[in-house]
């Protein structure tokens, strides 16, 4: 590649690392600056406030302590699960093994309403039981309670868990089993000795993503736990908007930031390990055949069953019968705006709201994420660190950029506070993590024998991408599509913050709703979930056909 395709190349480069620093970097740093010297002189009363109080350590803590525990639990049930989905060939496989992405696409706030909705107070299950039993009380008492938020995490991360742990074992295979099995290996230790250390770089991967997530819980703490059970994201939400408190909430910010940049970089380090394995040849499935062994893919299949599709169903349930009786009043009361509502506009118009700000952000995402992806691909040291940089909005507290873009976007050219563009740029930002991660594993696939056969029949950089590496991406390209369209029509923390009066989105109305007081808005919060599912659904439908064949890392 001669001087001049070589600064072309690093010119492309630039748009992702702007679009990065001036997007991401810029609010941060305004955000901290003005929360760190707000006189003009660094005040750091924010981080000795945190050392020097029990209450935020233990804030702390706790966020560490419910993000490895919903770990924990998520990988403990979704490693049998991943074996059993390996090994075994069985009926409707592909189809289970596609449903249960499902959940992971879903909003933090349609998920919060359909675990209520199944475990709450007034939830199927509690009704079920007064049914059954001739109770004049709720047996399952789990609404606030830490118990409720692990099993809504357990739910929200097992298939980001199976999906990378059963992808990796099918691609090892089982001849290091089979042999040790030959040798007389009973169950016991074919797990302590055989599987788990195979495993274990998919494990890590997993678990790190699993905790990561659970981590900066934002949606699913603030709706089930309140602030009783609040960790660093609530915080950092209570102290800036509430108690406008922005030392504090920097502090807090900026100690979550610095701990998700360790895991990222951790996350992407054990992608290359699994990349590699996952080019080799994957494992061939056969039928279970013993009795134990149909027993645990049943357990299998029935666990994923009840964990995955009962809140759902509950949700659909309780948006469709009042009192015993089918009414989808519910429904035809979206498009009216109640007075006294909390809204500016009726319900059914941020669905319109939603559709178009997740289209232009999952334009922008795959622009960008496509571009990002070829940068990270590359060789040296950057790409190493690029790879854990544009991670980074993944792991950064979505209240933290949505208050970073009210302070620091402002005043022109960047004066975009009150304008329905911050939306779809902080939809962007969160959309465009895994947009890269559905294209590398296509692009690293990508044989360089191609590429330099093309350059040697004269075809220039830029006409090898367009003919070689789009078509071979073809795949990649529309899963990150599919991601960046039903992240954005998700998103909720930063949407929360910069949403005006008519630019409100499904979810940032969802929870509204919620917090309105009355029946009929509850009602109409399950009907606007519903709505919701159904379209993040639709996406998920799309994402799966395009991922037959295994594109993609979550």
């Amino acid at each position: 590649m001669n001087r001049r395709a070589r600064n072309l190349w690093r010119t492309v480069y630039l748009a992702p690392v702007a679009f990065l620093a001036i997007f991401y970097l810029y609010p941060l740093l305004s955000l901290f600056d003005i929360s760190l010297r707000p006189a003009g002189q660094l005040d750091l009363s924010g981080f000795v406030r945190l050392l020097s109080t029990d209450f935020y350590l233990r804030t702390l803590l706790f966020t560490v302590y419910q993000a490895a525990l919903s770990t924990a639990v998520t990988l403990l049930l979704a490693l049998p699960c991943a074996f059993v989905f390996a090994r075994f060939q069985f009926r409707g496989k592909s189809l289970l093994l596609s449903l249960a992405t499902l959940p992971f696409v879903l909003p933090t706030v349609v998920v919060a309403l359909a675990f209520a909705s199944l475990l709450g107070e007034n939830g199927l299950l509690n009704d079920l039981a007064a049914a059954l039993f001739s109770l004049d009380y709720e047996p399952i008492q789990l609404e606030r309670t830490l118990a409720m938020i692990i099993i809504v995490h357990v739910f929200y991360n097992f298939a980001v868990a199976l999906r990378i742990m059963t992808g990796y074992w099918s691609a090892v295979g089982f001849t290091v089993e089979e042999a040790a099995r030959c040798l007389g290996a009973d169950e016991w230790s074919l797990w302590r000795d055989i599987r788990l250390p195979l495993i274990r770089p998919a494990l890590l991967s997993a678990g790190v993503l699993v905790f990561i997530f659970s981590f900066t819980s934002f949606g699913v703490i603030l709706i089930l736990g309140g602030i009783r059970f609040a960790t660093l994201e609530v915080q950092i939400y209570y102290q800036a908007v509430n108690m406008f408190n922005l030392p504090l909430a920097a502090a807090l910010s900026l100690v979550q930031i610095l701990s998700m940049l360790a895991m990222m970089i951790v996350y992407t380090s054990t992608q290359k390990k699994i990349h590699l394995a996952l080019a080799s040849a994957g494992a061939i499935a056969r039928a279970a055949r013993s009795w134990r062994e149909r027993l645990a893919l049943g357990s299998c299949v029935s666990l994923m069953s009840v964990l995955l599709f009962a809140p759902l169903l509950a949700l659909i349930v309780r948006s469709a019968f009042v009192a015993g009786r089918l009414d989808l009043g519910n429904y035809a009361s979206l498009a009216e705006k109640s007075r006294g509502s909390l809204l500016f506009i009726a319900p059914l118009d941020s669905v319109f709201n939603s559709l178009r700000f997740a289209g232009m952000a999952m334009l922008a995402a795959l622009i960008l994420g496509l571009i990002a992806s070829y940068m990270i691909d590359g060789r040296g040291r950057l790409a190493r660190f690029s790879d854990a940089l544009f991670m980074l909005p993944l792991a950064t507290s979505a209240v933290t950029l949505g208050f970073g873009f009210i302070i620091a976007l402002d005043e022109p050219p960047l004066n975009l506070r009150a304008s329905w563009l911050i939306i779809p740029i902080s939809h962007t930002l969160v959309a465009l993590p895994f947009v890269i991660r559905s294209l590398l594993p296509s692009l690293r696939a990508i044989p360089p024998s191609l590429r330099e056969a093309a350059q040697t029949l004269g075809a220039k950089p830029f006409e090898t991408v367009m003919t070689i590496d789009l078509p071979l991406l073809g795949r990649g390209l529309a899963v990150g599509a599919s991601f960046a369209f039903t992240v954005s029509m998700g998103e909720f923390g930063a949407s929360l913050f910069v949403a005006q009066r008519e630019s409100v989105t499904i979810p940032v109305v969802i929870y509204r709703l919620i917090g309105d007081p009355g029946l009929a808005s509850y009602r109409q919060s399950l009907a606007m979930s519903v709505v919701l599912m159904l379209v993040c659904a639709g996406g998920f439908v799309i994402i799966e056909r395009l991922r037959a064949a295994g594109v993609g890392e979550f």
